[in-house]
Protein backbone atom coordinates (compact mmCIF):
# COMPACT_ATOMS: atom_id res chain seq x y z
CA UNK A 1 0.00 0.00 0.00
CA UNK A 2 1.20 3.35 -1.09
CA UNK A 3 2.33 5.92 1.84
CA UNK A 4 -0.65 8.55 1.84
CA UNK A 5 1.01 12.09 2.45
CA UNK A 6 -0.32 15.06 4.07
CA UNK A 7 -2.14 17.43 2.61
CA UNK A 8 -0.11 20.90 3.69
CA UNK A 9 -2.89 23.11 1.87
CA UNK A 10 -5.17 23.17 -1.12
CA UNK A 11 -2.47 25.40 -2.98
CA UNK A 12 -2.99 28.09 -5.43
CA UNK A 13 -5.15 28.60 -8.43
CA UNK A 14 -3.54 26.83 -11.48
CA UNK A 15 -3.56 25.78 -15.22
CA UNK A 16 -0.75 23.49 -17.08
CA UNK A 17 -0.61 21.92 -20.10
CA UNK A 18 -0.30 18.30 -20.00
CA UNK A 19 -0.30 16.93 -23.34
CA UNK A 20 -3.59 17.98 -25.53
CA UNK A 21 -5.77 19.04 -22.57
CA UNK A 22 -5.19 22.22 -20.10
CA UNK A 23 -5.77 21.11 -16.56
CA UNK A 24 -7.01 23.14 -13.98
CA UNK A 25 -7.12 23.04 -10.10
CA UNK A 26 -9.67 25.44 -8.45
CA UNK A 27 -8.79 25.53 -4.66
CA UNK A 28 -12.54 25.21 -2.58
CA UNK A 29 -13.53 26.51 0.13
CA UNK A 30 -13.54 23.87 3.13
CA UNK A 31 -10.66 22.51 1.90
CA UNK A 32 -9.67 20.35 -1.21
CA UNK A 33 -9.73 21.31 -4.84
CA UNK A 34 -11.93 21.28 -7.96
CA UNK A 35 -9.76 19.81 -10.86
CA UNK A 36 -11.25 19.74 -14.66
CA UNK A 37 -9.26 19.13 -17.85
CA UNK A 38 -10.26 21.00 -21.05
CA UNK A 39 -9.44 20.87 -24.44
CA UNK A 40 -8.32 24.55 -26.00
CA UNK A 41 -11.74 24.85 -27.47
CA UNK A 42 -13.66 24.52 -24.01
CA UNK A 43 -10.75 26.46 -22.26
CA UNK A 44 -11.13 29.15 -25.18
CA UNK A 45 -15.61 28.98 -24.54
CA UNK A 46 -14.65 29.48 -20.39
CA UNK A 47 -12.70 32.38 -21.14
CA UNK A 48 -15.37 34.12 -22.92
CA UNK A 49 -17.65 33.40 -20.22
CA UNK A 50 -15.64 34.35 -17.36
CA UNK A 51 -15.05 37.26 -19.19
CA UNK A 52 -18.22 38.23 -19.27
CA UNK A 53 -19.03 38.44 -15.56
CA UNK A 54 -15.28 39.42 -14.23
CA UNK A 55 -14.78 43.08 -13.70
CA UNK A 56 -11.18 44.39 -14.41
CA UNK A 57 -9.78 46.67 -11.23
Amino acid sequence: MAAMKPRTGDGPLEAVKEGRLIVVRVPLEGGGRLVVSVNDEEAAALHKALGGVVVSA
